[in-house]
């Protein structure tokens, strides 16, 4: 079948490539060893430019450079969508545990309210709508015979529900998060499984690559 492989990137990145330290990755070999009798053509990335941050200012950096190297791979699509950081308010965690803890002695906390404090909140925008969207539009072209969607967000349901059922393509998920899948997903997908570390250590870029402006390397630390 051909293949087109659709991946949420901060979903794939904080659910499976971080914890296993495999940051570095080829997607493009990670979608093909997920359907390893299937032709796969085309990877689109689902993204957000990071923010440098205080404690990390050579973030957006690393992964510009991480951006640079999936280029080189000639078929991977970055489609990108936006962060919005914003300070707000949120109840304090050790205020919520002892409102919790008086309950639970029987002291009445009803009209209590916990302790607030000012947050900075990021917050990533469209990329869920985005891969939604570019599933069902290819779909709707014929590009593919089967959908790869690397991701959790049960906010993909229904797209994937679209694409299998009323356009007739097949649809499979491969999650992230193997500690908590979606069971929503589950139940739309025509096949869901889970990513496991071993797809990532072996789907890895090497250390150094070029470009049509010269050699690089991969950041320190990934």
């Amino acid at each position: 079948m051909k293949v087109w492989s659709y991946v949420d990137g901060f979903n794939l990145y904080n659910g499976a490539a971080k914890p296993a330290g495999c940051k570095w990755l080829d997607l493009l070999k990670l979608s093909r060893s997920l359907v390893p009798n299937d032709d796969v053509e085309r990877v689109k990335y689902f993204t957000a430019q990071v923010d440098a941050r205080v404690n990390d200012p050579d973030q957006p950096v690393r992964q510009r450079t991480y951006w640079r190297a999936l280029r080189t791979l000639g078929c991977v699509d970055i489609i990108e969508g936006r962060f919005l950081t914003k300070r707000t308010q949120a109840p304090e965690a050790a205020s919520i545990d002892h409102m919790a803890a008086l309950a639970r002695a029987g002291v009445s906390v009803v009209g209590t309210h916990p302790t607030m404090v000012d947050i900075y909140r990021s917050e990533e925008k469209g990329t869920d709508v985005n891969l939604a969207t570019h599933l069902v539009h290819d779909a709707h072209l014929g590009r593919f015979d089967a959908a790869l969607v690397v991701s959790n967000d049960s906010d993909l349901c229904e797209a994937i529900r679209i694409v299998k059922s009323e356009i007739g393509k097949v649809v499979i998920v491969y999650t992230p998060h193997r500690k908590r899948p979606s069971s929503q997903l589950r139940a739309v997908a025509t096949l869901f499984r889970e990513l496991r570390p071993s797809h990532l250590s072996a789907s890895l870029l090497a250390d150094t690559l070029a470009d049509s402006r010269g050699p690089f390397t991969k950041p320190t630390g990934w």
